[in-house]
């Protein structure tokens, strides 16, 4: 009962506020990006087919004067700007989204890739060569997939060039680090007339209309930015995390000011700790600012104790006290959020004081944190996802099971999802579940080979009900690239490279494992007509 106590308790401070029914404060100050009646005008005339393209243009001008002359325009028409006027007013007074980045090729690329040297953790295969603009470009044979470059959308990099003027400092870069082109300085020194915050180091963008860097997509790039050997490029993507936390005490959903009230799933400690793995650089623990990470995960916890315990026995304290926040939020997943019955974790709805019992990926979040003690949750949570009929899902896991036309619901599916189950999996022990993970991730690698056959491109996210084509919902077309599908991909080939297949072939769970099997056995004759009628996937 105590740990039941201790687990809603957690949840009470996690949920805080999250059923509140008052009016949020602006996102950020800014009356053009943010509040104000100059972006209500643009978002509700929709002079752009897609919202996002309005508050990623640089202002031309300074915003007092901007909106000075807007202010003019509006009580000259009685606060009805005409459409095409207000067009004309956004073409003079605002640049095209973009133009305050250049284009930068990283110091550490690098022109062929070799599955599992980086790592150390997937087979040795015959390195491929890497496209040099990072196109994923799957090899000509049918007969097997080989790892290609990873298409990790545009870049971009602070100036090399002095920027010290209206108080603030200069910055640079050493010799040969960033390419020697990035950010523009203007950025820096008026930034006001830009959305984009400004960043030190040079960084990846997801690709398509996200022309800036995210939060949580940068975790799986950075997997295949380390797949790809290039581990200087991610300290420069983690120094820019480390200067938000600085600056702002957390770090946004994205680089831009109208996200900074509301972030993304805390990974900066997870990636920090591939990083560290990946180069031994234990220096670089001591830059670690975890505000909005060391109290919310127990992953981020488990991490923040063994960072401590490699700086040293002085740090011994710390170290203890981040293993017991992690023991205690272990047993309150357990006590409040594991269901005995379905053999999974679910969220909870604490207005109505039950768990929420509906299927998402995200329900397998332990096991790929390695938050669970029991190792019979596996068993069980494998039974769940047969239960659930997710083993038949030819083309990926789905987000959900609920058809609401929204992208992060049925028929689509996602790149970090499909690494949530898959390498919950095959973390385990039990050598049914990694063989499922397996099955998994040939499904989803082949998903991404037949699009990437067909279009040549990598996509953000898949329709599973439409043979996995390019998928569609919410609120913008679906973006090519992509970030961390292309670092999913990198993974997945990296660890299955010597078993996966383009098609041709494919290995199967024995018969005995699942009934699933007979069904993922269909994967090389699948048919992209074939899809289902309602939120199923057989």
């Amino acid at each position: 009962m105590q740990g039941r106590t201790w687990g809603l308790r957690l949840l009470l401070l996690l949920g805080s506020g999250l059923g509140s029914q008052e009016a949020l404060p602006p996102p950020c100050e800014s009356q053009i990006y943010c509040h104000g009646e100059l972006l209500h005008q643009v978002q509700m005339a929709k002079l752009y087919q897609d919202d996002k393209q309005f508050v990623d243009m640089p202002l031309s001008l300074a915003p007092d004067q901007v909106l000075r002359r807007f202010r003019e325009l509006a009580q000259a028409h009685n606060l009805s700007i005409p459409w095409q006027e207000l067009q004309v007013f956004i073409q003079e007074h605002f640049r095209a989204v973009g133009q305050e980045l250049q284009p930068w090729t990283p110091g550490d690329w690098r022109d062929r890739y070799n599955p599992g040297r980086a790592t150390g953790e997937g087979p040795l295969l015959r390195a491929a060569p890497l496209n040099p603009v990072g196109v994923f470009q799957p090899p000509v044979s049918a007969e097997d997939i080989e790892p290609q470059a990873v298409s990790l959308g545009r870049a971009a990099a602070p100036t090399l060039e002095e920027a010290g003027k209206e108080g603030t400092s200069a910055l640079s870069l050493a010799e040969g680090e960033g390419g020697g082109e990035g950010v523009k300085p203007e950025v820096l020194i008026h930034p006001k007339q830009f959305s984009l915050i400004y960043s030190r180091y040079p960084f990846i963008v997801p690709s398509g209309r996200f022309v800036e860097f995210y939060y949580w997509d940068s975790y799986w790039m950075m997997e295949g930015l380390l797949l790809s050997e290039m581990p200087e490029t991610v300290k420069g993507m983690l120094q820019n995390f480390l200067d938000l936390v600085q600056t702002y005490g957390h770090i946004p959903n994205g680089a831009r000011v109208y996200y900074l009230q509301w972030s993304q799933p805390p990974l900066l400690t997870l990636m920090t700790d591939r990083y560290v793995a990946h180069t031994n650089d234990t220096a670089f623990l001591r830059k670690l600012v975890p505000v909005d990470l060391n109290a919310f995960l127990c992953q981020a916890e488990g991490l923040m104790s063994n960072f401590y315990s490699r700086l040293g026995a002085r740090n011994d304290s710390e170290a203890a006290k981040y293993r017991n926040l992690r023991a205690q939020r272990m047993a309150a997943l357990k006590d409040v959020l594991w269901d005995e019955g379905k053999g999974a974790w679910f969220d909870y709805d604490l207005e109505n004081d039950k768990k929420k019992l509906e299927f998402y990926p995200s329900n397998f979040a332990p096991l790929w944190a390695g938050c669970f003690s029991d190792s019979d949750d596996v068993d069980k949570a494998l039974k769940y996802l047969e239960d659930s009929r997710i083993l038949t899902c030819q083309y990926g896991i789905p987000t959900s099971l609920q058809k609401t036309g929204q992208q992060w619901d049925f028929p689509n599916a996602w790149a970090p999802l499909q690494d949530l189950v898959i390498r919950g999996l095959a973390k385990s022990p039990s050598a049914k579940a990694q063989e499922v993970a397996f099955q998994l991730a040939q499904n989803w690698i082949q998903t991404n080979f037949d699009v990437y056959s067909k279009k040549s491109a990598m996509y953000e996210k898949y329709d599973i009900s439409n043979g996995g084509q390019p998928s569609g919902g919410g609120e913008y077309e679906v973006q090519e690239g992509f970030g961390w599908t292309s670092g999913v991909a990198l993974m997945l080939l990296d660890r299955y490279g010597d078993r996966l297949s383009s098609g041709a072939q494919t290995a199967f769970l024995e018969p005995h494992c699942l009934a699933a099997a007979l069904l993922l056995s269909l994967l090389p004759q699948r048919q992209a007509s074939r899809s289902p009628s309602g939120p199923s996937c057989c």
